[in-house]
């Protein structure tokens, strides 16, 4: 019972955060149904924590379960031992063995099965789950109320970022942003998706700030958040975000005309960058840590026999084998969630939501609006973003379950490439949003 007042009371502080915080005051989109999404976040993130607690009962390999005691071993440090809480909280001082034999050999994350060399993002999730560790007491699910909250805010940063590129459409946008089942499902809870929206968010908005006006010094504040958030979690969706960002800010300062050659220009040097760091840096070779990932990946699938398993033939070495492979990378990025549409309610639903995704493309071009009114400098960027992360993720990822979940971080940026080309007069026939 005082766990349940304990949760209760942080969703009705969250909720008054809602009602009076001024960044919550947005376009479009009423405050009482911005509380309505809180809600239903912390109703989904409360199904995640029954989906496995009661069906997937390894509390060792549950994500949901995982950071969430590996931050309670963090967090045992301080009653006794607070200048070794502060250590591993801010990673300065803290690699020590006693550090080991203490606090990290009791945890199940702090070290990867597979190291690649870089940063464990698990880190991250420990500390931030120790942390939390601080105002819940202990209780569960006032770590769900939390990460409901600050995945709330960087979907609402995104959509802040999106709506005056739409104008009249917030009823739309606010679906294709807050509304795809698998950003509620698992931007929910104490995941990775949670906080890694709330970096996303704060960094688009504070980009897409300055490039429409002069940067104020919260805008500096957000980029900041969302820069270091992005990098300590998931910095491979930074740098997917980062060509677009470059080739929108050139098109910006410049004019939107031969906006698809410059995009290509930019992609052009990327590529050419990402393959002479190796002769500068040999520990900074992108093409070989994909190779090794995608090992990885395909060792964890066979290793715990996961159901939705993509065969997967290994990347011949090299760029070669990486172009190689784009066409299955594509078709697992976007075909695969079809595979598992009779693999139970989850599979059932990747299906039905893949099924929208794609036709959206087909829905955009009947509904197009006349070309002269769209634009074309932030519809490529979308989609630039959006084809790098399935890359990216279906070289790396054979496994449909897992696939479905790492790419939802572009699902908003596809939602408003579909707007900036649906005539709103269209849509709205379609779909009589309310007035506000």
């Amino acid at each position: 019972m005082a766990g349940l007042l304990l949760t209760g009371g942080y969703a009705a502080l969250f909720l008054y955060v809602i009602a009076r915080w001024r960044f919550f005051g947005v376009p479009g989109l009423r405050r009482r149904w911005i509380g309505g999404l809180f809600l239903l976040k912390v109703a989904m993130g409360t199904a995640l924590w029954a989906v496995y607690t009661f069906h997937y009962t390894d509390r060792s390999t549950a994500d949901i379960f995982k950071y969430f005691d590996d931050g309670n071993v963090l967090f045992s440090a301080l009653p006794a031992h607070p200048e070794d809480f502060v250590r591993m909280l801010t990673g300065i001082g803290n690699d020590s063995p006693r550090f080991d034999e203490q606090y990290y050999m009791r945890m199940n994350n702090w070290y990867r099965r597979y190291d690649t060399g870089y940063y464990n993002d698990a880190h991250t999730m420990i500390r931030f789950s120790a942390v939390v560790r601080l105002f819940s007491l202990g209780v569960f699910h006032v770590h769900t109320v939390f990460a409901a909250f600050l995945s709330l805010v960087g979907l609402t940063a995104l959509y802040k970022a999106f709506i005056g590129f739409v104008p009249g459409m917030g009823p739309a946008l606010a679906l294709g942003v807050f509304g795809w089942p698998s950003v509620l499902f698992w931007s929910s809870a104490p995941l990775k998706e949670a906080v890694l929206f709330l970096g996303l968010g704060l960094f688009v908005l504070s980009i897409f700030r300055r490039l429409e006006g002069p940067w104020r010094a919260a805008d500096v504040a957000c980029m900041a958040v969302g820069v270091l958030t992005l990098i300590s979690l998931k910095s491979y969706v930074l740098a997917c975000l980062l060509p677009g960002m470059i080739a929108l800010w050139w098109c910006r300062r410049t004019g939107g005309r031969r906006a698809v050659w410059k995009y290509v220009a930019v992609a052009v040097g990327v590529v050419a960058v990402v393959l002479t760091l190796p002769s500068v840096r040999p520990d900074l070779d992108v093409v070989a840590l994909i190779h090794q990932k995608q090992r990885d990946m395909v060792g964890v699938a066979t290793s715990v026999d996961a159901g939705s398993f993509i065969p997967t033939a290994p990347m011949a070495p090299g760029l070669a084998g990486m172009l190689e492979q784009l066409p299955q990378a594509l078709s697992s990025a976007f075909l695969s969630p079809f595979s598992v549409w009779d693999q139970g309610i989850f599979g059932l639903l990747s299906g039905m939501e893949n099924l929208v995704l794609l036709a959206l493309v087909p829905w955009a071009l009947i509904w197009a609006r006349p070309k002269a009114r769209v634009d074309i400098p932030l519809l490529l960027f979308c989609l630039s973003f959006c084809l790098a992360l399935a890359l990216l993720i279906g070289w790396t990822t054979p496994i449909v379950g897992a696939l479905v979940r790492y790419r939802i971080p572009f699902l908003p940026c596809w939602s408003l490439a579909f707007l900036l080309v649906a005539d709103p007069e269209k849509l709205k026939r379609l779909i009589p949003f309310p007035r506000r």
